[in-house]
């Protein structure tokens, strides 16, 4: 069963007490294994260890801790995997085990603690754990500017240390003093969380089900989180004065999570800086530093309000969600890179009216059957549509004539099968085809000559519809046909020879085009 996380919570809870069970054994090559699973309030997770391990620890312990010499089990040279020793043993190994836990109630020892993968799996191992590396390696860390990587686990572990209001020292041991922990996270600017998908190693711990703080990180300019659930993560309004960029994936079930967290805490609510109508509750600061955001491979549905809080924001990716809609973007003034392919998108009607300054638009995976909405783009320079429903050839209009449109993808639609798919697509674009890379492939001359040919193909099918138009023949013969006849004066009326008749406008389309 899933352990459940500890809450946050300004009370102190008493220290859940630990166990270690010797629950079986295995037999690997000649020596035998021996299972022990270890417990941590609602936490558990399995060591292994063959006696020599436990031999090695004994000895450790007698030299730094001065344990009974006689605590351990003996060793055995005839017989030692035998049933009976092996069942036998099990017994006295989980006594051995159950002693030294309650001789070390508080902080256990470091060999011990490494013993049970306390330094894995246990609060204070963890930091303890955490707290040395950081001391060794902190400063070369902090001056190559590379990106920090940590597990929810461990930050979970920090957080609930911080609010058991220890001493930051426990174990007496320098090294893994808590301050360690604190110093390196208030200089960090590139963190990555990267969670767990099911349990976590060997334990019955769900890392997404963790709760945990980032408010002890005082000058991040970078975050990726994944794999976490956005309900559990504290702090992250505390980022905004200096993040930059942040990426959220696997964790989130609406932009709002992340974006704005407080906000369920109120009715109503409005960004800082906004000019407030009606009754507010709450005035949300915006995220004045961030440029990037990144919540693609999420459970999001729809582009909400939210994104008020992000005015200065260049590039957003919302791929593989489940967005319906594209709405709200009218409030990015700045955002001049969008990603939302795989999505459920079936129209674009209106987008321009949301997208004014967009440059590169990634719109693959969809069920977009029609380009309508994307024709007044006018900033527009690459345009992804693979994968999306559309069939007929005259959609490709909609964007031939944007002005600063570069590359386009329309690979995996079903008009891509049609023969001569790339010169017919091509030549939506006019004099603009020589300009245009479709599918990630440059404009070959030989396409171009093809294009030319047909464009001059379209332009007289156009002259011959249009001197085809039946309307038009009517008019004009009207017109012709209404004329007053002038004769001079004092004439008499002249007849016409039987043969003579009106000059008739030329409708001969095969004239007209063979004169071009």
């Amino acid at each position: 069963m899933a352990a459940v996380a500890r809450s946050f919570g300004s009370e102190q809870e008493a220290e859940p007490v630990k166990e270690a069970r010797v629950v079986g054994s295995e037999l690997v090559d000649t020596y035998t294994v021996y299972i022990i699973q270890v417990t941590d309030g609602s936490h558990e997770w399995t060591v292994k260890h063959r006696y020599s391990d436990f031999y090695d620890l004994h000895e450790k312990l007698v030299a730094e801790k001065k344990i009974d010499k006689n605590l351990l089990p003996p060793k055995k040279i005839i017989g030692k995997n035998s049933r009976s020793l092996v069942e036998k043993r099990e017994k006295d190994l989980e006594v051995y085990l159950q002693t030294l836990l309650a001789t070390f109630p508080g902080v256990a020892p470091s060999v011990l603690a490494h013993f049970l993968h306390f330094h894995l799996y246990e609060i204070n191992g963890i930091t303890a754990a955490l707290a040395e590396e950081l001391f060794e390696k902190g400063e070369q860390l902090l001056g190559a500017g590379e990106v920090f990587a940590i597990g929810p686990l461990q930050l979970y572990a920090v957080t609930e240390q911080l609010q058991q209001g220890k001493p930051t020292c426990a174990s007496g041991d320098a090294k893994t003093d808590l301050g360690h922990i604190l110093d390196f996270t208030c200089r960090l600017k590139y963190l990555k969380v990267s969670g767990t998908e099911g349990p976590f190693g060997t334990s019955n711990i769900q890392e997404q089900l963790l709760p945990f703080d980032l408010s002890i990180f005082k000058s991040l300019h970078q975050v990726e989180i994944s794999h976490c659930g956005a309900r559990c993560i504290r702090g992250l309004v505390a980022l905004k004065p200096t993040l930059a960029t942040m990426s959220v994936r696997f964790s989130a079930t609406s932009m709002k999570e992340v974006l704005v967290p407080e906000a369920s805490e109120f009715d109503e609510w409005e960004p800082e800086g906004t000019a407030l109508e009606g009754p507010v509750t709450a005035v949300i600061p915006t995220w004045q530093a961030l440029t990037t955001l990144d919540l693609s491979h999420n459970s999001i549905s729809e582009i909400d309000e939210s994104v008020k809080l992000i005015p200065k924001i260049e590039f957003l990716d919302l791929s593989h969600n489940g967005v319906l809609v594209v709405d709200n973007l009218q409030h990015l003034y700045n955002l001049v890179h969008l990603d939302l392919s795989y999505n459920k998108l079936s129209s674009l009607e209106g987008v321009h009216t949301k997208l004014g300054n967009i440059k590169t638009l990634n719109l693959a995976g969809n069920l977009l059957e029609s380009l309508s909405g994307l024709h007044k783009l006018y900033s527009l320079v690459s345009l992804d549509l693979r994968d999306n429903r559309i069939e007929q050839l005259e959609e490709v209009r909609s964007i031939g004539s944007l002005p600063c449109l570069e590359h386009v993808a329309l690979l995996s639609n079903p008009l891509s099968i049609l023969p001569d798919y790339r010169t017919k697509v091509l030549a939506q674009f006019g004099e603009r085809a020589s300009e245009v890379c479709l599918d990630n492939t440059v404009t070959t001359e030989k396409e171009l000559d093809t294009v030319e040919v047909l464009k001059a193909i379209q332009k007289a099918k156009e002259v011959k519809s249009k001197l085809s138009n039946p309307e038009k023949k009517v008019i004009e013969d009207s017109r012709l046909s209404t004329a007053p006849c002038i004769r001079p004066s004092g004439s008499p009326p002249s007849v016409a020879p039987a043969t003579a008749s009106l000059p008739q406008p030329i409708l001969s389309n095969q004239g007209i085009l063979g004169d071009e």
